[in-house]
């Protein structure tokens, strides 16, 4: 099972309940080819081939072109990709799983290590910290809006 770099200088982790099923939470998120139609921070995103471990999409956000390979899926439950970006190397671990109350607890943690980070590692944290709190916000507006 992948993980993020527990040694990197900037480390966020952030979580959100969702009230939709999973299955509509998961099938958002999954389908990387439609996150710049309800993630306003994604311009485009673009999945070379199926969202299976080994295959990388290519998407801008915060004006950077990133290419991140998908390391793991568990369907409904895990995804974790990363890769290089601006000399950034990055990790992002999603986790997804069903409360109690039919509800869904959304978990997402990143790392990001390299020259960038070390020297603007404050800096980095917070607007890491920014994006993955839009992020989590526009995956639950458009989770509860469809379901």
């Amino acid at each position: 099972m992948f993980t993020i770099d527990e040694t990197a200088p900037v480390i966020v982790r952030l979580s959100t309940v969702i009230d939709a099923p999973l299955e509509t939470v998961w099938a958002l998120h999954a389908d990387v080819d439609s996150w710049a139609d309800w993630n306003a921070d994604v311009d485009q995103a673009k999945l070379d081939g199926p969202l299976l471990p080994g295959n990388s999409f290519h998407w801008k956000t915060h004006g950077l072109d990133i290419t991140s390979t998908v390391r793991e899926v568990v369907p409904g439950e895990r995804i974790v990709w990363g890769g290089p970006a601006n000399g950034i190397e990055g990790v992002h671990v999603w986790t997804f799983a069903r409360t109690t109350d039919g509800k869904v607890t959304v978990h997402t943690e990143e790392s990001w290590s390299g020259a960038p980070v070390d020297a603007a590692a404050d800096e980095l944290g917070q607007a890491l910290n920014a994006s993955l709190t839009a992020w989590l916000a526009a995956l639950k507006s458009r989770a509860e809006q469809t379901a």
